[in-house]
C-alpha cells in the first residue's frame, strides 16, 4: 500500500501558499511540530478564511496525517484572531495535540518566518528551512489537498479570490488551466475598461495584463484595478525607472530597514544599504549588495515605509538576481554569521492591515469576496507544465486524445524533484507544449 509520500506526490500536491514546493519532499523528514498556516498574509484575499470556514474537518485531518508521518508530538494551527468564524469552525475539530494560535491582524503575519517565530519562539536560520529547527509548515489549502489525496482525489482545482473592480467579487474553486479572462467572467466581468490584474495580492502580487494567463496550483487570487490607480502605477514601473529614481532621490533615512520584518527578526537584510549601492562602485558597492539576499520581497519598504515612495523592494529583487548571476550568492552559514538578535522593538512595528489597506488606496474593496461553491466549467483549459519548484514532468498524452478529469497528462520525471500534471476537466487534447490545452466536449459540463 502506498505511503503518504507516494500518495501526495501522485496526487500533485504542492505548497499552495505561493512557492509551489513539492509537498512530498517537504514532509520527507521527522520534526517535533507541524504548523497549519491559515493567517492569510495578503489583504483582500479570502481563500484561507473560506477554506477554514467550509472545510475544517478535511484540513485538520490532513494535518493529522502529516503529523503522524513526520512523528510530530504536537501541532499548531495559526489563524488571525479577527477571523472568528474560522476559529470557531477549526476549534470544533482540533484534538488535544493541536493548539490554536491567534495571530495579530498585521502585515505580514502570514509569512512563514513570522508564523514560526510567534507561535513557537523558534527562529528559522537565515538561508535555512523550518525542519532545521524541528518544524514543518503547510498552508491550509495544502493540508486540504493532502486529505483529498488520501481519499483518492488528485489536485485539479485551486481556490482563489477575485476582488477589486469586478461586478461580483467571489472566492471559488477554479479548474487549473482556466484563463484569467474566464475567471473574470465568473466575477461578472470588470466594471472598468482600462484595467490591470494584480496577481497574488496587493503587496507581493505581480501585474498581469495578459488575460490568457492560466490558474495554477499556487494561485491565490487577484485584484482588478484601474491602470490609473496609484498602486497600479507603482507596480508597473520598469527596472530602469525605479533604479534611476532611487539613485537620484534616496536620502538614506533608513526607514525601509527599520520597518523591514526580516530585519526586525535579526536577519541580515538592510534595504537602505542596498539602495546606497546604486550610488557606489567597486568593492564597497559589492559589499552593500549582500544586504539584499535575505529580502523576502514583502514590499513593506516600498509601499509603506519609504516617505519618498521609492522602490527598495525591487532594488533588492534585482540585486539578488544580479548577485546570483555573478556567483556572489552567500551560503546559509555566511548569512547566519551576519544575523543578530531579534530587534527589541519588533512587537511594536507590525503594520496594521486596515491602515495598510488605506495607504494602498484599497479601502473601497474591503467587503469580503463571498464563497461560491459552483462555477460554470470553461470551454477550455490550458494547463502549464511548470507549476512547481523542480524539474518539468514528461508528457504522456497525445494531441486529439480524449481525457477525463483527474487523468495524468504528464508524469513526474524519475529521480528528480518533479510532480505530475492532471487534467482539470473532461475533454480533448488540442495542443501540447509548455501548456497542455484541453477543449471541453460539446454537450458536457
Amino acid at each position: 500500500m502506498p505511503n503518504l509520500i507516494e500518495i501526495i506526490k501522485n496526487a500533485g500536491v504542492v505548497g499552495a501558499g505561493g512557492a509551489g514546493f513539492p509537498t512530498y519532499q517537504k514532509i520527507n523528514t521527522e520534526v517535533e511540530i507541524v504548523i497549519a498556516n491559515g493567517a492569510e498574509c495578503e489583504p483582500l484575499l479570502y481563500k484561507d478564511v473560506t477554506l477554514m470556514e467550509n472545510y475544517p474537518q478535511e484540513i485538520v485531518n490532513g494535518m493529522l496525517r502529516v503529523m503522524e508521518h513526520v512523528k510530530a508530538k504536537r501541532g499548531i494551527f495559526a489563524v488571525k484572531g479577527k477571523n472568528k468564524k474560522s476559529i470557531e469552525a477549526i476549534s470544533n475539530w482540533l484534538p488535544q495535540n493541536i493548539t490554536l494560535f491567534e495571530m495579530e491582524d498585521v502585515y505580514p503575519a502570514g509569512d512563514e518566518y513570522e508564523v514560526v517565530y510567534h507561535s513557537t519562539g523558534r527562529r528559522i536560520p537565515a538561508g535555512g528551512l523550518p525542519f532545521e529547527i524541528g518544524v514543518v509548515v503547510q498552508n491550509v489549502e495544502t493540508f486540504y489537498n493532502i486529505e483529498q489525496a488520501a481519499q483518492g482525489n488528485v489536485v485539479t482545482h485551486s481556490i482563489l479570490s477575485v476582488h477589486g473592480d469586478v461586478k461580483n467579487p467571489l472566492t471559488a474553486w477554479f479548474p487549473i488551466g482556466m484563463s484569467y479572462a474566464d475567471v473574470l467572467k465568473e466575477a461578472g466581468g470588470a466594471t472598468i475598461d482600462d484595467f490591470i490584474l494584480i496577481d497574488g495580492g496587493p503587496m507581493m502580487g505581480k501585474v498581469v495584463s495578459d488575460l490568457s494567463t492560466p490558474v495554477t496550483r499556487t494561485s491565490g487570487g487577484f485584484i482588478v484595478l484601474s491602470k490609473e490607480t496609484h498602486l497600479a502605477v507603482r507596480k508597473s514601473q520598469n527596472e530602469k525607472s525605479f533604479k534611476r529614481v532611487g539613485k537620484s532621490a534616496c536620502d538614506q533615512c533608513s526607514l525601509c530597514t527599520e520597518m523591514c520584518p526580516r530585519y526586525l527578526m535579526g536577519y541580515p537584510i538592510k534595504p537602505h544599504l542596498v539602495m546606497r549601492s546604486l550610488l557606489t562602485t567597486g568593492e564597497y558597492s559589492k559589499t552593500l549588495t549582500y544586504w539584499a539576499q535575505a529580502c523576502c520581497e514583502c514590499n513593506i519598504c516600498s509601499l509603506w515605509a519609504c516617505p519618498e515612495e521609492l522602490d527598495p523592494r525591487n532594488i533588492c529583487v534585482t540585486t539578488k538576481r544580479d548577485t546570483k548571476e555573478n556567483n556572489m550568492w552567500l551560503s546559509a552559514e555566511q548569512l547566519q554569521e551576519m544575523s543578530t538578535e531579534v530587534h527589541p522593538l519588533k512587537e511594536y512595528r507590525g503594520v496594521p492591515t486596515k491602515r495598510l489597506v488605506r495607504k494602498l488606496g484599497l479601502q473601497n474593496y474591503t467587503k469580503k469576496a463571498p464563497f461560491q461553491k459552483h462555477i460554470k466549467e470553461p470551454e477550455k483549459v490550458s494547463i502549464p507544465l511548470q507549476q512547481h519548484i523542480g524539474t518539468l514532468p514528461d508528457i504522456i498524452v497525445k494531441q486529439g486524445q480524449k481525457v477525463k478529469k483527474g487523468q495524468v497528462l504528464a508524469e513526474a520525471k524519475k529521480d528528480a524533484l518533479s510532480m505530475p500534471i492532471h487534467a482539470s476537466m473532461d475533454g480533448i487534447i488540442v495542443s501540447l507544449g509548455e501548456r497542455i490545452t484541453i477543449n471541453r466536449e460539446q454537450g458536457s459540463n
